[in-house]
């Protein structure tokens, strides 16, 4: 039988295997409610899942922003179910939204980084629903998802009370922002090499975009690269990454927090020595990143 894990999957599973982390599904800490509607496009539903605490909550929230290679089909949520990523969180209290915004195959960056915005409002909407303080949401994702996760958090965009769309009143800001190995530079992939066209042209546009020029295209790479929207973030980041990811560059995440410390903010780089994209003991910094959510999304 062909293996359709992804390398996350595939090293997610081998984990659980070994430790024996893998359960029964009525012994696990969620209950988990698929393909919940968070918003409509052209008339095609966004979809979600929402894993709640089967026992205490602590009423925070973690919107996880489900997408590898910016595809965000269900296998994405296996592999992060496979990585602990909702047994973790749940086990602590956190109800964990997993927000798949879409795939390269129908949407451009541009779409996709809207769609998880919307899912964010949904979320605040429906914070009462699910127990949960809407100021004290968790931004996380990983690859790609990391990607997206890290571009809305530094494009927030503001309450507006009168806009038509009721979905559209709330702001999108979060309260703290932890990922893996995010892409952050559109325009330079790895240290003075650029993007390669046939990875980056694809998400920018519609069809491929084969008829734009090379100036449009580096100014939609340019609009969809975290590190160059960095103002002055106003939430703390902090940013998991291998030594030896080939797939992503370690320097984008050296860039970006070097960007978002240079303009006043806050972020934190933990580098995993030998780790690639993904490694094999995800879980124990899946942990740390709770532990630092723990610390980041409490009342004041």
């Amino acid at each position: 039988m062909k293996n359709t894990l992804s390398p996350w999957g595939r090293i997610a599973a081998l984990c659980c295997l070994l430790t024996g982390i893998v359960r029964a599904e009525d012994s696990l800490p969620y209950r988990q409610a698929r393909d919940v509607v968070y918003g409509e496009v052209h008339g095609t539903g966004l979809l979600m899942d929402v894993f709640t605490p089967t026992t205490r909550t602590n009423g925070l929230a973690v919107v996880d922003v489900v997408s590898g290679a910016w595809s965000s089909d269900r296998n994405k949520i296996r592999d992060h179910t496979l990585a602990q990523i909702y047994q973790i969180f749940c086990q602590r209290g956190y109800t964990v939204f997993a927000v798949r915004p879409g795939s390269k195959s129908r949407y451009t960056l541009a779409e996709m980084d809207k769609n998880v915005k919307t899912g964010v409002r949904f979320i605040k909407d429906h914070a009462a629903d699910y127990g949960i303080n809407p100021a004290r949401l968790g931004l996380t994702g990983a690859s790609a998802g990391g990607h997206l996760a890290t571009l809305a958090a530094l494009t927030p965009e503001p309450e507006n009370p009168d806009a038509r769309d009721v979905g559209q009143r709330r702001g999108t800001q979060v309260k703290a922002v932890a990922v893996f190995f995010p892409p952050t530079d559109l325009l330079e992939w790895d240290t003075g090499k650029p993007a390669d066209p046939q990875i980056v042209v694809p998400v920018l546009f519609v069809g491929g975009g084969t008829n734009h020029t090379a100036e449009e295209i580096a100014t939609r790479a340019r609009q969809a690269s975290p590190l160059h929207r960095v103002t002055k973030p106003e939430v703390p980041f902090l940013i998991f990454h291998g030594d030896a990811d080939k797939t992503v560059p370690l320097s984008h995440s050296q860039k970006l927090v070097a960007a978002i410390n240079a303009a006043g903010g806050s972020a934190e780089l933990v580098i995993k020595p030998g780790g690639g994209h993904p490694w094999l003991t995800m879980p124990e910094e899946v942990k740390k990143m709770a532990d630092w959510f723990d610390k980041q999304l409490v009342l004041p």
